[in-house]
């Protein structure tokens, strides 16, 4: 390996080192901790942590070492499975990217022919199609129109779209809900 990436690596893993290094402290108090069992050596373990940090040189006592090996391996793992477990956020830009729709967008929900669609707006319409080519821009192919009295539902949505399905040389269905009709 090139020097550069074992340096890369290293700076990668030195808290993890770290804190393997100083966990073989918690090892050396747990060894040096007056008591026969370990109810005892719990109770006395601030004695030994006091003898353990009279110098900050490491312990290399086999135990004390496999005690840090073993925390400074934890810290890596916890730090790997939240790593894992992190959402995908787009910094910066998770509020306020939300844009209006260009006819580039419908393009794909458009059949090209004018009278196989269901017309939304003015300007875009939804293929009538069931099985498009691209099976992704397969849509639902009910509307539900709700607006207030006057809004124009019967005369710029309803009746365009009854007109454009009758002059199609194909059967087509309809059940239509319209009270003040």
């Amino acid at each position: 390996m090139r020097r550069a990436a074992i340096q890369k690596e290293l700076i990668r893993n030195l808290p993890y080192i770290l804190t393997g290094l100083y966990a073989t402290k918690l090892g050396q108090a747990w060894r040096l901790a007056a008591g026969a069992d370990d109810l005892q050596k719990l109770m006395h373990l601030t004695e030994g942590l006091t003898v353990a940090f009279r110098s900050a040189l490491p312990s290399l006592y086999p135990d004390d070492l496999l005690a840090g090996i073993l925390c400074g391996a934890a810290l890596w793992l916890a730090v790997f499975v939240k790593s894992k477990n992190a959402k995908k956020f787009r910094r910066g830009a998770e509020f306020g990217t939300a844009r209006w729709g260009t006819a580039k967008d419908i393009a794909p929900y458009v059949a090209p022919k004018f009278e196989d669609n269901i017309i939304l707006t003015q300007t875009e319409s939804l293929t009538m199609n069931s099985r498009p080519k691209n099976p992704k821009t397969a849509r639902n192919k009910n509307v539900l129109i709700i607006g207030g009295s006057g809004s124009g539902k019967t005369r710029f949505w309803l009746v365009p779209n009854l007109m454009q399905c009758t002059s199609k040389t194909y059967a087509t269905s309809f059940v239509v809900t319209d009270p003040n009709r």
